[in-house]
């Protein structure tokens, strides 16, 4: 069963994004977690053939294969572009040389269209490429990579928690994890204006191709015979559902309202909640086949969760969990409606995952990481560790081992024992095992871990500023942060480049008329404020979109808005 918000306005219809006879070079960028940019415009076919290219061409100089070739009249000479010809290897084996790259896609407009056009021209490399025979959300893919020895990595055509305007490309690694800053570079650096060899052949794949679903999977295209689709949804939700004590769901007869937000989640966590092995009675709102979302951002946040929040309200539901555009967050509703943000949500899982499952580890926050965290951590005796904004960052300390779990502010969390990624259905699965074990609902098992840790209140604002207020902002405020922050946490909640006594001194004059005391400054993402009472302020420029995000906590709502006005003043100038 599903509902949608009829209040939305849907989307216009955008803009034929065919070649035109005059193309422009439009310009590509990665930011904290892929390229975006809005379907129609500067994501088209010819932008996206020029990113697979190049993704091509790192892949291969990385992992080169005795069978690849340069494709047929490639002329790469051009902006010192490195050769796409492997060196001669003697190696024939697969396992020795893995030569597999997966793609998938999310429910976006042409979403699956354009992972055909990606594939060809990954295969024009000697890549044998494998694309998902329906829509599947980016942990899925991750998933999938991580399974598969024979993989070196992967493409994700989704947005994300972007709007409906906007289509893009996550690249992955072959453990699944997100793509670092210097790959993420080396993929920039080697674009080229020219269209890849396989353009015509890409671009009779985009034009045949079709958003599989799973009452549709997608066929052989007669367009790119080379390509394999394969489905990656079964066996990765098998291993989801073994994941969780399923027995413990049953016995708990649960009823949950599920909200994909009309993305790759749709479907997926519905089913595997109301499998028999789990037995939840389960309502999914937002499940309809909608690209235009309905109007709604596909971001797990206030305000696109309202129809899943008036469904709990309404219907006596016990709990509302939320999934992203491609599935990779989780937000949830507790029995009343009410938002539970994505720190309490972390907090209640690291004491779940030490307390009733026995494991033990860091746990990884990014900046905007709440402070409840940090007093879970110190209670649990569990080290803390915090990086900048982006999953890469904890996806690096993942890497390093040692880790239980680690999340952002935004609602993404992995378990790297799982993969090393975010996974919004697998965070939904455990919140549910922690309710059917406790026998207890969201509120209390929240207000418990509060009534324990202390109270901090979170909001977040984005600004949309012009050019000029921006680069004043940056200028006047914001080091640029560089790849290489500080190793360790400060104990304090801070990384790297904090301030001296003679820049606190700048600063302290704004806090004072709120009652705050600033203790110390960090500039290592963005600019951070800590202050004495526990209570921090951040204002950061989006890795992403044209916005600065400013975010605040503090032990009650009126003073985090205070501080958001504050934030907001400094980044408007």
């Amino acid at each position: 069963m599903s509902e949608s918000n009829p209040a939305a306005t849907p989307a216009a219809a955008p803009p034929d994004d065919l070649p035109t006879e005059n193309p422009r070079i439009d310009p590509v960028h990665f930011g904290t977690d892929g390229w975006r940019a809005i379907l129609g415009e500067d994501f088209n076919p010819r932008t996206v053939a020029r990113v697979a290219d190049a993704a091509a061409r790192v892949f291969r100089r990385r992992h080169p294969h005795p069978d690849s070739a340069r494709p047929s009249g490639d002329a790469r000479a051009s902006k010192g572009a490195p050769s796409s010809a492997a060196p001669a290897i003697e190696a024939s084996d697969e396992a020795v040389c893995p030569n597999t790259l997966i793609v998938g896609y999310d429910c976006r407009r042409d979403a699956g269209r354009y992972s055909a056009l990606v594939a060809a021209v990954l295969a024009s490399y000697g890549f044998d490429v494998a694309v998902s025979d329906r829509y599947c959300p980016t942990p899925a893919l991750c998933w999938t990579i991580a399974h598969d020895p024979r993989a070196v990595g992967g493409l994700m055509l989704t947005s994300s928690h972007n709007p409906a305007e906007y289509l893009g490309i996550k690249l992955r690694m072959a453990d699944g994890g997100a793509s670092p800053a210097e790959f993420t570079d080396e993929v920039e650096g080697a674009l080229l204006d020219e269209m890849p060899a396989a353009f015509d052949e890409a671009l009779a794949a985009f034009a045949e191709a079709t958003n599989g679903t799973p009452a549709s999977p997608a066929l052989p295209l007669d367009a790119a015979p080379g390509l394999r689709f394969i489905d990656l949804m079964s066996p990765y939700l098998d291993d989801l559902a073994g994941l969780v004590d399923a027995e413990a769901i049953a016995a708990a007869a649960l009823r949950v309202v599920v909200d994909p937000l009309f993305g790759a989640g749709r479907g997926y966590l519905a089913g595997l909640l109301g499998s028999k092995r789990m037995g939840v009675t389960v309502l999914e709102v937002n499940g309809d086949d909608d690209p235009s979302f309905n109007g709604l951002h596909p971001e797990p946040i206030l305000p696109w969760v309202e129809v899943g929040a008036r469904a709990v309200a309404e219907r006596g539901f016990d709990a509302c969990f939320v999934t992203d555009g491609d599935a990779d967050r989780i937000g949830a509703l507790d029995e009343t409606g009410t938002y539970v943000t994505s720190h309490r949500i972390l907090a209640l899982l690291i004491a779940h995952l030490v307390e009733d499952r026995g494991q033990t580890g860091r746990v990884v926050r990014t900046q905007a990481g709440s402070n409840l965290l940090r007093r879970q951590c110190e209670r649990l005796g569990l080290e803390l560790t915090t990086r900048p904004i982006g999953f890469k960052w904890i996806y690096g300390e993942m890497l390093k081992g040692d880790v239980l779990i680690g999340g952002e502010e935004s609602g993404g969390m992995g378990v790297p024992g799982h993969v090393r990624e975010r996974d919004g259905l697998l965070m939904a699965l455990m919140l549910t095992e922690l309710m059917a074990q406790k026998g207890k609902g969201l509120r209390e098992l929240t207000d418990e871990m509060l009534a324990t840790l202390g109270t901090l209140e979170y909001a977040r604002r984005d600004l949309r500023l012009t050019p000029a207020q921006k680069d004043a902002l940056l200028a006047a405020h914001v080091h640029v942060r560089t790849d290489a922050p500080a190793e360790d946490d400060t104990g304090d909640g801070t990384t790297g480049s904090s301030a001296g006594s003679a820049a606190l001194d700048g600063y302290r004059s704004l806090f004072e008329p709120l009652g705050e005391t600033l203790v110390s400054l960090d500039r290592s993402d963005g600019i951070k404020f800590e202050l004495a009472s526990d209570a921090w302020l951040l204002v950061r420029p989006s890795g992403t979109e044209p916005l600065v995000r400013v975010y605040a906590e503090a032990a009650d709502a009126a003073q985090v808005e205070a501080l958001l006005d504050l934030g907001c003043a400094l980044a408007q100038g």
